[in-house]
């Protein structure tokens, strides 16, 4: 099979993988996934982390937490409420090397099954529009630094390159709920996806 990056120039980071939306019956350890719920033909809710597994009266449930009570919980060692969602509702992300983007030149070729939450293909920071708040992947010396979220929109940075300010996502909430802006770092656009 043919390398797909065969042609990319030297300066240019292959993209970060893929996100598989897998169902959270067939993953061992729950703590802190992403996850998304929902009904195969009804729709899917995301922007949610998971804990382990936990079985009442022979059913299995995850408790499921909005991400900024997921990281508050975790940062400030807090009890919050998790409401338990039937793990057949459950799917987790899980970076995935097998899949490659699917070329979308038309509507047609867009559409998708409603029987399970299909794949996210990260996209390129420059052609993904407005980026304040959304999810991003870092590639850095070939690694995937995932669980960020952009702060500002494109910009020229201190040097004149074309960049982006970002921060760790637990931090882009703790910025919620202690209402202090934390520090965030500057990263050239051509490193940059969004999830």
């Amino acid at each position: 099979m043919p390398d797909p990056f065969a042609d990319q120039p030297d300066w240019a980071p292959r993209p970060p993988r893929p996100l598989a939306l897998v169902p959270a019956v067939t993953e061992a350890q729950l703590h802190g996934r992403r996850v998304l719920i929902g009904l195969p033909g009804t729709g899917w809710r995301g922007e949610l982390r998971s804990d382990n597994k936990i079985v009442q009266n022979s059913r299995t449930y995850v408790p499921v937490l909005p991400e900024q009570e997921w990281y508050r919980a975790e940062a400030e060692q807090v009890e919050v409420f998790a409401p338990l969602v039937p793990i057949d509702r459950v799917w987790v992300e899980r970076p995935d090397e097998t899949q490659t983007a699917p070329t979308r030149d038309d509507v047609l070729s867009r559409l998708v099954s409603l029987d399970a939450p299909t794949s996210r293909f990260p996209t390129p920071a420059v052609d993904a529009g407005p980026l304040t708040g959304r999810r991003l992947v870092q590639m850095k010396d070939g690694q995937e630094r995932r669980d960020l979220r952009a702060v500002t929109e494109l910009h020229t940075g201190t040097d004149g390159d074309i960049v982006l300010r970002a921060m760790p996502e637990v931090d882009w909430y703790r910025w919620i709920w202690t209402g202090r802006p934390p520090e965030s770092v500057e990263i050239p656009v051509h490193l940059v996806w969004v999830e």
